[in-house]
């Protein structure tokens, strides 16, 4: 196989962690009170209601990160780039998923005044994980 296409391959899995590891961190967010803290309705949140929609959703996403780590010489600073790309999702569940397909609002503002501020932190951890783990199993 490519190493080309083998990248391809780490960057959907490291999408797919991604997201399991972001739904865990929305899990303990949830079990330690933060958004009732921050009155943010997360038990309507779409993360709780379809895990392997969102995992294949974060491995879709985990695809487009490919194309900015996938030249050779680009390889570099991978959990960055990973937080930088995550808000490129943010920008569509704020702008689209939330308003369009869930009925939730622009931004998601039936849920709370401060869940677009939940969507972007979960899309960082997204990209935090993801860029976690497509170095790891990159090795090299």
């Amino acid at each position: 196989m490519p190493k080309s296409s083998a990248l391809f391959a780490v960057c959907f899995v490291a999408g797919m962690l991604g997201t399991l590891a972001t739904t865990w961190f929305l899990w303990g967010c949830n079990e330690i009170n933060i958004f009732n803290l921050i009155r943010v309705d997360y038990l309507q949140l779409p993360v709780r209601q379809n895990l392997y929609n969102n995992l294949f959703t974060g491995g879709f996403w985990g695809l487009g990160y490919f194309f900015t780590v996938g030249v050779p010489r680009h390889r570099r600073h991978w959990i960055r780039k990973g937080l930088w790309f995550s808000l490129l999702p943010a920008l569509t569940a704020i702008f689209y998923l939330y308003p369009q397909t869930y009925n939730l609002g622009m931004a998601g503002f039936d849920l709370g005044m401060l869940a677009p501020l939940v969507i972007v932190f979960s899309n960082l951890a997204w990209g935090l994980f993801t860029g976690f783990f497509a170095r790891l199993l990159w090795g090299q």
